[in-house]
């Protein structure tokens, strides 16, 4: 046999098949909806920070939750914009009395961009954050006060 013929006839290799890492066979796409319920999450375990969204919002998700079948939504004062590779985000948020905001702040800043950069892999390039109220002790929320309307 010549060479050419027991190299053809030798062992083969199995071709390789899709060429490339399998993490680069693909597009990921992560939706608005699933940044803002990470962020809305990831700012509501910040101490300090009493609810997520404006007055008006949160008295309908008060309403929202006493419809069978409704739930408030994890997503309530965040706003996304998710690009292919990078998102920004805008929060809306009311602060307990006596805390310092700057602080409250940063702590939300840092944790929404520590769980969203952590579980989307996008890098969040800004976190806007609107103080729109403060939560005196004495004061009933606007959701308690809907349900007694309810009622």
């Amino acid at each position: 046999m010549s060479e050419s013929q027991q190299h053809a006839e030798g062992p083969r290799t199995p071709a390789k098949r899709g060429g490339g890492d399998p993490a680069t066979r693909g597009r990921t796409t992560i939706a608005d909806g699933v940044v803002e319920k990470i962020a809305g999450l990831a700012a509501r375990d910040v101490i300090g920070v009493h609810a997520m969204g404006s007055g008006f919002a949160r008295t309908l998700g008060a309403v929202r939750d006493r419809v069978p079948g409704g739930s408030r939504s994890a997503t309530q004062g965040v706003k996304a914009e998710v690009g292919e590779v990078q998102t920004a985000l805008d929060l809306e948020i009311v602060v307990d009395y006596g805390v310092a905001i700057a602080d409250v702040a940063r702590s939300v800043r840092e944790n929404v961009i520590s769980a969203v950069e952590r579980m989307t892999g996008l890098e969040v390039v800004e976190v806007n954050i609107a103080v729109s109220d403060v939560k005196l002790p004495d004061e009933a929320d606007e959701e308690e006060e809907a349900e007694s309307r309810l009622h």
